[in-house]
């Protein structure tokens, strides 16, 4: 699986003087030609993003037609964990044997579990499809922005990162709604609808494998002998299963449970493996151990960690507040968040264009992380009765915050690191968001599901107390119908409702759900506070990232300058050695003059 056999062009991004020269017979690909390979690549990014958060709203409806409500949360589970794990290998894979035909290997997984996920007859079908999905949808994000490394010098990739940035959000953010539609949709061409959230993707798919098998063309790698780290492999994959396991299922085990405790030994054992696999690989190791001695990659990493955690954590809680105490449905729950991409897309052609002019960059992701932490504090003042327009306001502050830090982020990796890490380094800060992320998720989501029975009882304490709840729950009609009879019932000293099931709560009278949505309400603000206070560390560490001068070369001329650099310093070391040789030769002449007729004479 190699690149070189191909015919290339290598780009150059930038007219500087200082630029190395373009390699005989190849030209730079044209502004009109990068946006071609850009557009391929969006679309790879595109279908990643999408399936991050399209299978959340149609889920319920695949669990009851495949019989298998209670295995859904495999199916995201199996998803993520093999995307996760597949995300430094893939940037490790491609710094050594070419991007293009990783890419190609990445969005041909994707469009195969597509297809196997559509057709899938059970939920444990659908899991294993998914996770073949997760192996493609790794190298697809991560591969599309080093290949952008590739292509582009790093102070003009500002400008094209925008879009990449514009996709992600917006892909996120239409998840849902598509996700809904489909599954609320009974038949689609005579296929049931929720099968359309995976088959939407293989013409979409088999699109961006054309685009790219066509305007793709990176120069050849030069051919170095390798080592494939296949025990760090092994060991990552011991120690991540175990703990994105537990960080997805921990709340329904309970974290002290025997499950909980065996994945939390398991995963330090394959932390310890693996940090003994990469000591011993060098240089050829999947994660490079040398790199953290970097400082940019080095808080780079904590930085998109922290941030992973208290973007994908504390967003999760919003589309529960949208649809539990808003009563939206997931649909229109995904259409509110829209002013949250505009805020994306905002910041990031700012901070691109910006970052292109200027070559500065720290000031966006310390900016940003102190927008992120202003719009989680806004947050945390939800109420049931909040008006929409402020819930907009909000969700735009923390857009822009979330514009301003994803890109210069990785951006500012990219350029700390030696042209030939830059796969590595890319996927690494990848890998470092998602664990993040997932983190934030599982720690998140636990708070308010731990807290929000205590806020509901203290908000039933308070409403027993007002004319209106007691007018409702002396309402013959509200006793009549048999949407009210679980609470009715917990208020003569019944069971109360599970919170599993969160339905019957838009189903209640509104008197007595208000207790319901206040408690939740409450736990959301908690929630959302946390991820402010987890927004400062981000701020520390974003403040802590060296501004290193953006280099006005890409990623491959950038490689190919360090070939030739290294071809010289080998010719000089041999030119020495030579000299070396002669004069030793001359020395034992001078030295034995005899010895040098008798050499001629026995030549003679």
């Amino acid at each position: 699986m190699s690149s070189r056999t191909e015919q290339h062009r290598t780009p150059q991004a930038s007219s500087s003087a200082e630029s190395p020269a373009v390699a005989p017979g190849l030209h730079a690909p044209t502004h009109r030609e990068i946006l071609t390979i850009i557009g391929g690549l969006m679309i790879g990014m595109f279908l990643a993003a999408l399936d991050q958060t399209v299978v959340a709203t149609a889920i319920r409806t695949i669990g009851d037609d495949l019989h298998g409500l209670s295995l859904q949360a495999w199916v995201t589970t199996a998803y993520l964990l093999t995307s996760t794990i597949a995300t430094p290998l893939y940037g490790k894979l491609s710094d050594i044997y070419g991007r293009k035909p990783f890419y190609m290997t990445a969005i041909g997984l994707f469009v195969i579990g597509s297809v196997l996920s559509g057709m899938a007859g059970s939920m444990y079908q659908l899991a294993l499809a998914r996770g073949l999905q997760g192996l493609g949808a790794g190298g697809l994000m991560s591969l599309a922005i080093t290949i952008l490394g590739d292509l582009v010098a790093p102070r003009e990739r500002a400008r094209y990162q925008a879009y990449f940035l514009a996709v992600w959000g917006t892909s996120s953010v239409l998840g849902p709604v598509i996700g809904g539609f489909f599954a609320g949709t009974p038949h689609i061409l005579g296929i049931t609808g929720w099968r359309w959230v995976f088959l939407v993707n293989v013409p979409l798919g088999l699109l961006g494998v054309v685009v790219i098998w066509r305007v793709l063309h990176l120069p050849p790698l030069r051919k170095v002998e390798h080592r494939i780290d296949w025990q760090g492999a092994l060991a990552l994959i011991v120690a991540l299963v175990p703990l994105l396991l537990v960080a997805e299922q921990g709340r329904a085990w309970g974290w002290s449970s025997g499950n909980a405790l065996l994945c939390y030994t398991i995963g330090v054992v394959g932390i310890g493996l693996f940090l003994a696999a990469e000591t011993r690989a060098g240089a050829d190791a999947i994660l490079p151990l040398y790199m953290f001695r970097n400082r940019t990659f080095s808080v780079g990493a904590g930085a998109n960690t922290v941030i992973g955690l208290g973007m994908f954590g504390g967003l999760a809680t919003l589309p529960l507040y949208l649809q539990i105490v808003r009563g939206l449905s997931p649909t229109k729950a995904g259409l509110v968040l829209i002013p949250f991409t505009v805020g994306i897309m905002t910041a990031s052609i700012v901070a691109g264009q910006t970052t292109a002019r200027t070559g500065r960059y720290k000031l966006f992701p310390v900016g940003g992380t102190v927008l992120m932490g202003v719009g989680a504090l806004l947050f945390a003042q939800l109420s049931p009765s909040t008006p929409m327009p402020e819930f907009f306001a909000y969700s735009v502050i923390f857009g822009l915050g979330l514009g301003f830090v994803m890109q210069p982020l990785v951006l500012a990796v990219q350029n700390a690191v030696p042209a030939k890490d830059m796969g590595v380094a890319t996927s690494s800060s990848l890998f470092f968001r998602q664990m993040g992320g997932t983190l934030g998720t599982a720690v998140f989501l636990s708070v308010l599901f731990s807290t929000v029975g205590d806020n509901i009882a203290t908000a039933f304490r308070a409403a027993v107390k007002t004319p209106s709840f007691l007018a409702a729950v002396a309402d013959p009609a509200v006793a009549a119908n048999p949407a009210n009879a679980a609470v009715i019932g917990m208020l003569k000293g019944g069971p109360a409702p599970s919170l599993d099931d969160s339905a019957f709560i838009n189903a209640l009278d509104p008197r007595l759900a208000q207790p319901f949505l206040v408690g939740f309400s409450q736990s959301v603000d908690r929630v959302l506070l946390l991820a402010a206070i987890v927004m400062v560390a981000g701020i520390v560490l974003t403040l802590l990232v060296p501004e290193l001068p953006l280099r006005n070369v890409s990623g491959i001329q950038s490689r190919q300058a360090d070939e030739r650099a290294h071809d010289e310093r080998a010719a000089a070391a041999d030119e020495r050695a030579s000299d070396e040789r002669t004069a030793a030769a001359d020395v034992k002449v001078a030295v034995n003059p005899a010895t040098d007729g008798q050499a001629g004479a026995a030549t003679d």
